[in-house]
């Protein structure tokens, strides 16, 4: 293919800067712009000093040479890394989506970022994610509660910055919390289900929970029951955290042949909750007319399942939002340095699901 080279394809190619053989830095925009590099810095700020012609004419150089500026050499300097390191349990959880995204649009507001991590669950991969993140100097660490190992609180503790437990209210927080009691909003559903009548509640939850919030839904289930005077010991744990539609459809057959007079299920969370639901049919019970099912969290599956399930409410985009504006409060400099706690409203959301 011929290359037709005009005079003004000449004239575009001796303006164009000549890119170096490595990273481009700052020193080459300079010199490509005819400016010093303390004038290249003033131009990539958004209140720059400097005339408009000047900062348009560095800014072609710096699109036309595929700069990108160092933040890290500036944060020696200011000590601001101008990110957020958040830690999720899940990336393909919709609330926890959310969540990031919420908080994510709150950041941008005053030029912060976020630098994702998941911990799977994992106590373990939890804790090295937080050694990790803590490298990279982030201005503000949040975090999902679901317990922590001693090293990860011992790390967090000495980090001096702000770190914020989300989804929970921790008895011991670690620095500022955004969330609610979920042990407490377990018993409040626990509590209303009795309030309908139903007397054999099953709680389907997850082995091995001690650490996770789907334990402190446990133990409100067993204080309402408890303070009902009704049995306590109808808990049926099954599979790792966090539950899904297929562990919760596996679950009824076990369902029935340990507590076969089950006349509710209290699911740990609503994807069980609509595994339940589907496999009813299956063994002749009709919900809501022979068995309750209930969940926990108002997932879109819940609200669309057939008939709809009954489950605690929260806002995750509300977390998210608070979560942002309290970061906003406590990197401004005239913060007050005491713990915050925000507490998040949840509602009791009854549906077809449950009589």
């Amino acid at each position: 293919m011929t290359r037709i080279v005009t005079a003004n394809t000449l004239r575009d190619m001796a303006q164009a800067p000549t890119k170096p053989s490595g990273p481009v830095t700052m020193r080459d925009v300079a010199r490509a712009a005819g400016v010093s590099r303390m004038t290249v810095s003033r131009a990539l700020k958004k209140d720059s000093p400097i005339s408009q012609d000047t900062r348009e004419r560095i800014l072609k150089v710096v699109r036309d040479m595929n700069y990108v500026p160092d933040h890290m050499a500036g944060s020696l300097s200011t000590k601001r890394s101008g990110f957020v390191a958040v830690l999720v349990p899940s990336l393909n959880n919709l609330h926890f989506a959310e969540t990031v995204q919420a908080l994510t649009e709150e950041l941008e507001q005053f030029g912060q970022q976020i630098l994702l991590g998941h911990t799977d669950y994992s106590i373990e991969r939890e804790e090295q994610l937080v050694e990790d993140m803590l490298k990279r100097r982030p201005e503000a660490i949040v975090l999902s509660y679901d317990g922590h190992s001693d090293r990860t609180v011992a790390l967090l503790s000495d980090a001096h910055v702000p770190v914020i437990e989300l989804w929970e209210r921790p008895d011991d927080p670690i620095g500022h919390t955004i969330g609610f009691s979920n042990r407490q909003a377990a018993a409040d559903m626990t509590r209303a289900l009795i309030a309908k009548g139903y007397r054999n509640i099953t709680f389907l939850g997850e082995a091995d929970d001690d650490w996770t919030r789907g334990a402190a839904r446990r133990k409100g289930y067993v204080d309402a029951m408890t303070e009902a005077g009704l049995p306590t010991d109808r808990v049926l744990k099954i599979g790792k955290p966090p539950l899904s539609i297929e562990d919760g459809a596996a679950a009824t057959n076990r369902l029935f042949e340990t507590f076969p007079d089950t006349d509710c299920v209290f699911c740990v969370s609503d994807a069980p909750a609509f595994g339940v639901l589907s496999a009813m049919p299956a063994f002749g019970r009709n919900v809501p007319g022979d068995i309750g099912v209930a969940g926990f969290g108002n997932f879109e599956v819940s609200r669309f399942a057939m008939p709809p399930i009954s489950t605690v409410s929260v806002d995750p985009k509300t977390i998210g939002r608070e979560t942002g504006k309290l970061i906003g409060e406590l990197l401004s400099r005239d913060s007050d340095a005491s713990r915050k706690l925000v507490s998040v409203q949840v509602d009791l959301t009854f549906r077809g699901s449950t009589k």
